[in-house]
């Protein structure tokens, strides 16, 4: 008899981000129901996505700020959210529009039933993967299809090795990145896929939207994630296991309640049975 599933929430906020919020809503929904989601869209002007099915959607008011002042609203109306929604389940995912917590297909789990096995102290974090595409051999992103069935390689992150499983109301800081006053548990299955740098053109025509000096800026200095994996030799499995042992132990003096890896980036080639995951 497989144990009772816990009830599960993920949450979001998303703004001019409709491609990846239908992707995010897709597969949370499909993992632990889109009833379960929860998502504020910034601004009044927002479209629902077609998909959103079941889903708690709440327009809100855009307000200009200042990006650090911005990151610290937003994280506050997730973390209220959090707080009210923990009142009545057992998890709460927390993350943005473009990222997807993935259980390794080796576990033949689900999300909901993996989260509903584990123990969890508070919170759980997934190894983060930033993944971004190879320019030399990875053409423009068909919109239609899975990323992973398109996308190869991932730097490993520390920035992406994210907090965004919680069991208690405690509060995340910007971005999802850290839970203030408190270490975080880095899953051995579990990975935190972000997508930000998935496609150039993408990025190119986000700049452009934001004003011929973000295009500029963006052709001149190009993307860190993109430049790495096309430019640096991807290495296999076994580090991801390096980079989960360095980040469990190394911490960055400027903020020892985040992961480090002693300054190393590595690129790695994602594993092919993490194409089952759907994303």
């Amino acid at each position: 008899m497989k144990p009772k599933l816990k009830k599960i929430a993920a949450i979001t906020m998303a703004r001019n981000d409709e491609f990846f919020l239908r992707r995010w809503i897709k597969y949370y929904g499909d993992e632990i129901g889109s009833e379960n989601l929860y998502i504020y869209l910034d601004g009044t002007d927002q479209v629902i996505p077609k998909n959103a099915g079941a889903a708690n959607i709440k327009k809100l008011h855009h307000r200009d700020m200042p990006r650090a002042v911005g990151d610290k609203y937003r994280i506050g109306l997730m973390n209220d959210l959090a707080r009210e929604l923990l009142k009545t389940y057992d998890i709460v995912i927390g993350c943005d529009c473009d990222e997807f917590l993935i259980v390794d297909p080796k576990t033949n789990k689900s999300l909901a039933e993996y989260l509903s096995e584990i123990k969890i102290k508070n919170t759980v974090s997934g190894l983060g993967l930033d993944v971004g595409q190879n320019m030399k051999t990875e053409s423009v992103l068909d919109m239609r299809a899975p990323i992973l069935s398109q996308r190869q390689y991932a730097l490993l992150s520390t920035r992406y090795t994210k907090p965004v499983v919680k069991n208690t109301p405690l509060d995340w800081g910007s971005g999802f990145h850290s839970i203030s006053g408190h270490n975080f548990h880095i899953d051995k299955n579990l990975y935190l896929l972000h997508f930000g740098a998935v496609d150039m053109q993408m990025l190119e025509h986000k700049a452009a939207s934001r004003g011929a000096d973000w295009l500029a800026h963006l052709r001149r200095r190009g993307n860190g994630t993109i430049d790495a994996v096309t430019k640096h030799r991807a290495h296999g499995e076994r580090w991801m296991k390096y980079a989960r042992i360095m980040q469990t132990f190394a911490r960055p003096i400027y903020a020892l309640d985040k992961p480090g890896m002693f300054g190393l980036k590595r690129v790695v080639k994602i594993p092919t049975r993490f194409k089952k995951s759907n994303v």
